[in-house]
């Protein structure tokens, strides 16, 4: 189990992702993506390649899918195949996913320790709450924020130092849990302690090379605790 210990101040909240840590979407990823391409025909995706692409929001996941295959126009391509991608994605929702184990356990053991909740994901909101809901998992989120609910996705420090304010929790009380390198720098850079989980979506890099302060094979490994303040 990993004792994760904050040295002058308690934590207070924790952040955690969505894709890659909580649940194993790429079985929607690659039913939408694949219906996409075939409506814009389109050859189809290797399911092998699509997990290096998925991390940093659909538009660049949609943008990285049409250059794979070769689409003659990226740009002139994307909206139809924006609006294609979010149709399919919206009947399958949840359908081709799975909870990874330990995480209700973990979510449960966190708000067992009084600790304030939030998922803060890079998928559009209107993905990514039908899917807590599918999952049973949006009954242990304070607040839920999208790749579009603020003006610039993670990496960028933004969306963690918006998701510590709406939880009223200050950044350096705060711990972020994810399963990429996004999710690390952007805590860094918002002043969070980070964990990472080490069987999620790394953009295709081991996430042992990320700098983080811990990772864990399942959230139920995470305890949280404070040391003395010095």
């Amino acid at each position: 189990m990993l004792v994760l210990k904050r040295r002058r101040a308690d934590f207070e909240a924790v952040i955690v992702d969505l894709d890659g840590t909580m649940v194993d979407t790429l079985g929607d990823f690659v039913q939408a993506l694949q219906r996409m391409l075939a409506d814009l025909g389109l050859p189809g995706i290797d399911p092998g390649a699509i997990e290096a692409m998925v991390g940093k929001g659909s538009e660049h996941l949609i943008r990285s899918v049409l250059a794979h295959v070769r689409a003659q126009d990226v740009e002139a391509l994307y909206a139809q195949a924006w609006q294609r991608y979010q149709h399919h994605y919206l009947q399958i929702n949840g359908q081709f996913s799975r909870v990874y184990p330990g995480v209700v356990e973990g979510l449960e053991s966190l708000r067992g320790q009084g600790l304030k909740l939030a998922c803060l994901t890079n998928k559009p909101l209107s993905f990514a709450l039908p899917l807590l809901q599918s999952k049973g998992l949006d009954v242990f989120f304070d607040q839920v924020f999208g790749g579009d609910s603020f003006a610039r996705k993670k990496p960028d420090s933004l969306p963690l130092l918006k998701t510590c304010e709406a939880l009223d929790s200050d950044p350096v009380r705060t711990l972020m849990l994810g399963d990429s390198s996004n999710d690390a720098q952007a805590a860094r850079a918002a002043g969070c302690a980070v964990v990472l989980v080490s069987y999620g979506y790394n953009h295709g890099r081991p996430v042992s090379e990320v700098d983080a302060d811990g990772v864990i094979d399942s959230l139920a490994e995470l305890a949280v605790r404070s040391s003395p303040a010095d």
